[in-house]
């Protein structure tokens, strides 16, 4: 079973819950923001994928359920479950390894490119996807490396995009996993300003479509990396 964690009704599996669908997986989504917890059994879970969101990872005063995320993230770094996190997915590993979440040293919203580091070129999950790359982001936020972590790509404006920790668990600051309909939901949610929501949305969606073929490719190309973790994982068990 493929376990997803939401954060916001807005940010969904999207592309990478179609990919795992397509390929036969059981999933349950666990949306925090509506009460639901995450399981205590973990034994049927081939891999967990944290979503996005607006919430910074220490707002547990106003968010208690992400105390009970962090906990539950920590259990399944200890069982070497895979993890994929995507931008709040990405600090919610960092925050559970013991590292910070600080500010970026600028704000990115749309489409930007991403490099690959020399780890990141090596990296099983980036096999296949060229050394640059248009990746979506959405956030102001960035990870301190964790200790131990393999910092696997950067940006111009965030030199931490993407990390590793273990054998199998990465944070990706930025978003693969995004549709037009994501584009749409998140500059009607996050923006307030209604002319700059407007041209803001028209201008992504028009990028997006000149765009989509690549970047949904390169998309599946890391999806399907990560399924080798998921079947390495679910082979490991079944030896056991």
């Amino acid at each position: 079973m493929i376990l997803y964690l939401q954060h916001i009704d807005i940010e969904g599996p999207e592309t990478i819950g179609e990919f795992l669908d397509e390929k036969g997986f059981d999933a349950k989504i666990v949306r925090l923001n509506h009460g639901e917890l995450p399981p205590t059994e973990i034994n049927e879970i081939q891999a967990v994928i944290v979503l996005g969101g607006p919430m910074n990872v220490f707002e547990e005063d106003k968010y208690p359920w992400l105390k009970i995320e962090n906990e539950f993230i920590q259990k399944i770094l200890r069982s070497n479950i895979p993890y994929l996190g995507f931008c709040l997915g990405s600090q919610l590993l960092a925050k559970a390894c013991g590292a910070a979440v600080v500010k970026s040293p600028e704000r990115e919203i749309g489409f930007k490119d991403v490099q690959l580091s020399a780890a990141g070129q090596s990296d099983p999950l980036f096999d296949g996807v060229e050394p640059e790359f248009l990746a979506y982001h959405w956030h102001e936020d960035m990870v301190q490396l964790p200790d131990n972590a393999s910092l696997l790509a950067s940006s111009d404006d965030c030199p931490h995009q993407a990390f590793r920790v273990n054998s199998n668990a990465y944070g990706l600051q930025f978003h693969v996993e995004i549709s037009d309909q994501s584009i749409v939901s998140w500059t009607q949610a996050y923006i307030a300003d209604t002319m700059k929501r407007q041209a803001d949305q028209t201008a992504m969606l028009d990028e997006y479509r000149q765009i989509q073929s690549k970047f949904d490719q390169t998309a599946r190309t890391i999806y399907q990396n990560f399924l080798s973790f998921i079947s390495q994982s679910t082979l490991s068990v079944d030896s056991l």
